[in-house]
């Protein structure tokens, strides 16, 4: 019995864990999201510098 299921679970599970990739794909993308991605991108530059020249 197990063999004739084991296909399509196999199946059934691929295109789960697809279907679940494609939707937080299209979530981190989505237009609510640009704010939160803008600030995430800038986040490198806001760090001060630790190198500098002069020393305090």
């Amino acid at each position: 019995m197990i063999e004739i299921i084991a296909p399509y679970l196999s199946a059934i599970s691929t295109i789960l864990g697809l279907t679940a990739f494609l939707l937080i794909i299209w979530w981190a993308w989505s237009a609510k999201r640009q704010p939160a991605n803008q600030e995430s991108a800038e986040l490198p530059f806001d760090l001060p510098d630790e190198f500098t020249k002069e020393k305090k």
